[in-house]
């Protein structure tokens, strides 16, 4: 059984740029979860998909197999991932790569560690179906309301019965970390985020990278778990 590790690290990003390669605690951000990655032992490959030459320097620098760059139709702010890795995995199939499981890892989830791959991996295996990761959710579901354009408040959950907090359903959300699917299952009507399956992670082995507070935050945790 061949295992593919695929991360992807667009260069364009708006809110932060070079985001991907942007260095925390002395690594680039991309670097964290190609070591983690790496450190599993599971993948016969730990691929960066990229569609900058600078970006696939620093990616190879760190370990990754960059086989070839982005085609530039799928490498655009409005292109969904499902829509590139499709073009990807056309493109590995013609250099004669072809895998069984595919496992997408987020570039902006420096903290997640080697364990939690390993055990969506295990979890996929055993359940032969996609897997998402997810985060306990810290939202009440139950307290929620959408406002209308007058400021009616509609509760988003249509229980009307009132709990108290420890009586109410445990809720989780995706936390952008990890998406496990076959290989076969990669076509445009995939969506990762709607895999059956979920494994659960801790709340700072979940953090997302997406603004600068979130980088001091990363930082933050990465170096109490280093002990640096």
């Amino acid at each position: 059984m061949r295992r593919l590790a695929y991360i992807p690290a667009r260069s364009g990003s708006k809110g932060i740029p070079k985001k991907n390669i942007r260095p925390l605690c002395g690594k680039p951000l991309l670097g964290w979860m190609v070591e983690a990655a790496q450190k599993t032992g599971l993948f016969d490959r730990v691929m960066v998909s990229t569609d900058s030459e600078e970006f696939a320097e620093v990616a190879r620098s760190c370990g990754a197999w960059v086989p070839f760059l982005r085609d530039s139709a799928v490498a655009k702010d409005t292109t969904s991932t499902i829509d590139t890795v499709c073009s990807d995995k056309a493109r590995l199939e013609t250099i004669g790569e072809r895998f069984d499981t595919f496992c997408l890892l987020e570039a902006t989830s420096p903290l997640c560690r080697p364990e939690d791959i390993a055990g969506a991996i295990a979890l996929f295996e055993k359940v032969n179906a996609g897997v998402v990761s997810v985060v306990r959710s810290k939202a009440r579901p139950m307290i929620m309301r959408t406002l209308d354009a007058e400021g009616r408040a509609t509760p988003i959950l249509q229980s009307r019965q009132i709990l108290r907090r420890q009586d109410e359903p445990v809720y989780y959300q995706l936390n952008a970390a990890i998406y496990i699917n076959s290989w076969d299952e990669l076509t445009p009507e995939l969506k990762f985020g709607y895999n059956p399956y979920a494994y659960v992670m801790d709340e700072i082995s979940s953090i997302d990278v997406d603004h600068v507070e979130d980088f001091e935050l990363a930082e933050s945790h990465l170096r109490a778990r280093l002990n640096i």
